[in-house]
């Protein structure tokens, strides 16, 4: 797997207490800039609902009367109200809500674009890696004091190895703050937050994914 560097892991005060091997693989990547466009984009791409519709002509309503007869007037001639070039007329090519929006993006290439931002997140030290990260309640107030204490006041999402109800529910009313387990990290918001805290647990996890 190639654990050829180490990051500092914190304590709940915020400070180095001790490190950490993991993968240069995941960890120690050249940040690629196209790669890392292509994943973000092709990931809100495969996110998007095809919700939008607009009608044709068969399906707007209107008056299938003749605005004025085809000849005489001075105007152009016209059939019915509904046509594409009138106000209030179907469109030509009208969006379908079934319409699909997705991008194809293999495996192999997720990997690299989410290895390639984890690597730039460690170099600039907004990656930090803590030994555990929990809460004794459901409540936002003993989130806000343990991300205080640890000397985080940016926006920063909290990636653990498992589901942690107490710290999804005490996150939900935290502006800035994203509690996920690792199955759903993203490339979005991971290029998003200030800081991306990561417990050890969840730092084997992704090596298990992503490596």
């Amino acid at each position: 797997m190639g654990f050829g560097m180490e990051l500092n892991v914190i304590d709940d005060q915020g400070a180095v207490s001790t490190t950490v091997q993991v993968s240069d693989r995941l960890f120690g990547r050249d940040y690629n800039e196209a790669l890392v466009h292509q994943v973000v984009v092709g990931y809100q791409a495969n996110a998007r609902l095809g919700t939008r519709a607009q009608k044709d002509r068969a399906e707007v309503r209107h008056s299938t009367k003749k605005p004025w007869r085809q000849k005489g007037t001075g105007r152009a001639r016209a059939g019915m109200t509904s046509s594409p070039i009138w106000r209030g007329g179907g469109k030509i090519f009208p969006n379908s809500p079934d319409e699909n929006f997705s991008h194809k993006i293999n495996r192999k290439m997720y990997r690299a674009g989410m290895a390639s931002i984890l690597s730039r997140l460690a170099r600039e030290e907004r990656l930090v890696v803590v030994e555990g990260f929990s809460v004794a309640a459901p409540k936002t107030k003993l989130l806000a004091q343990k991300l205080k204490d640890m000397g985080i006041d940016c926006s920063v999402m909290v990636i653990t190895d498992e589901f942690d109800e107490n710290l999804h529910l005490s996150s939900r009313n935290l502006k800035g703050v994203l509690v996920l387990n690792v199955a759903h990290a993203d490339p979005v918001a991971l290029v998003h937050f200030d800081k991306v805290l990561v417990t050890k647990a969840a730092v084997a996890r992704m090596e298990e994914l992503w490596v």
